[in-house]
């Protein structure tokens, strides 16, 4: 159906998910934490006056005061302004992340459900096998042999980037590629088929689009998985490296007895914000999901 009808259809379908997702006052409350944290990250050191990052021994491990609302670190940092760049750094890797993941699982999962045979085998092992490995330890490895291979601190995000998307992947292929064993046998495809249509139109111009409201809600919960694997791997060193600051790295410097008992601002304002962030994006996901994927509602 096309036209005015369909636009019409379109529109109604769009309001009425739009109106149950705001019924949902958890959903919608997620939605305003992850809006505040992005805010707050990306626009809220334009407003600090310690950006620069410059040590100030005469600072050192100061408490939260009027100054510094959140305290200083060991350089006599500000921890406020390096928790808001730091959420630039867990966010920006999160949402690059799962937009490489969703991209390649969607793709390569289409592809293994409409073609089938020897490509759809070679695509589903690959899968398999990187899902038979966990994927904390794998992450690990890799993150060894960067610092093994001393890659520098200026690249080494955007290669966690791709080694977070590398393991998310396959989970998302197999949801794709089930989808499309079933969409493809529907009534609309034999209709595709007797039309003559090329495969290209097939694949992205009638199925994708029926799969958009699954990658919508597997994309939301990615992003926060995607997150705290990047926290645990600058955790342990093995991630982004200082001084380029995230979440993890600033939980990493509190690494001793005394900062633990006696300068809690050093580690529970990056904790707080890991918790926040990730909490918030797995509630509006799941709200996402009970809107968009209803066969999924628990």
């Amino acid at each position: 159906m096309t036209g005015p009808r369909a636009n019409l259809r379109k529109s109604s379908l769009f309001r009425q998910s739009l109106r149950r997702l705001l019924h949902n006052k958890l959903a919608v409350a997620g939605f305003a934490v992850v809006l505040f944290m992005f805010v707050l990250c990306f626009i809220g050191p334009f407003f600090s006056p310690y950006t620069d990052n410059k040590i100030n021994m005469a600072m050192m491990n100061k408490a939260p005061n009027l100054k510094h609302w959140l305290g200083t670190d060991a350089l006599g940092r500000d921890i406020l302004t390096r928790v808001m760049q730091a959420g630039r750094i867990s966010l920006t890797v999160g949402l690059a992340s799962m937009v490489l993941s969703v991209f390649l699982g969607a793709l390569l999962g289409a592809v293994a459900g409409y073609y089938g045979g020897l490509l759809d085998q070679i695509i589903m092992r690959i899968a398999d096998l990187l899902m038979t490995i966990p994927g904390l330890p794998l992450l690990f490895i890799f993150g060894a042999l960067l610092s093994e291979w001393k890659i520098p601190t200026d690249y080494r995000m955007y290669i966690v980037m791709l080694m977070l998307s590398m393991v998310n992947w396959p989970g998302l292929a197999r949801m794709v590629r089930g989808q499309m064993l079933s969409l493809r046998e529907r009534e609309f495809m034999q209709a595709a088929v007797v039309l003559g249509l090329r495969d290209r139109r097939k694949l992205f111009g009638h199925l994708l689009p029926n799969i958009v409201p699954l990658l919508i809600v597997m994309a939301t919960l990615n992003i926060g998985g995607a997150i705290l694997s990047e926290s645990v791997l600058s955790f342990f060193g093995l991630g982004v490296m200082p001084p380029t600051p995230t979440w993890g790295n600033m939980i990493d410097a509190a690494n001793n007895i005394l900062d633990f008992q006696d300068r809690p601002w050093l580690w529970i304002p990056p904790g707080l914000s890991i918790f926040a962030t990730v909490i918030a994006i797995n509630i509006f996901g799941d709200g996402l999901r009970d809107v968009l994927d209803p066969k999924q509602k628990r």
